[in-house]
């Protein structure tokens, strides 16, 4: 099972970054952040790294292989 969006809200809260800084970080929409914490969407590959990098955490820790 994909703990993607488990692990993303996790970590935003544990470093108490709202979703609208989270998503000025990425570039993309505050709702993109939303649906992605809801486990509406996913997002591609490249924006998981991204995402990775801005928490330093893996890729496989976001995935929840970890």
């Amino acid at each position: 099972m994909n703990k993607f969006h488990e692990r993303l809200k996790e970590l935003r809260k544990e470093r108490q970054i709202k979703q609208s800084e989270l998503a000025a970080l990425l570039s993309v929409d505050q709702r993109t952040i939303s649906n992605w914490e809801n486990g509406l969407r996913e997002p591609d590959y490249n924006m998981l790294i991204k995402i990775a990098s801005v928490f330093e955490v893996s890729t496989d820790y976001l995935l929840g292989l970890e």
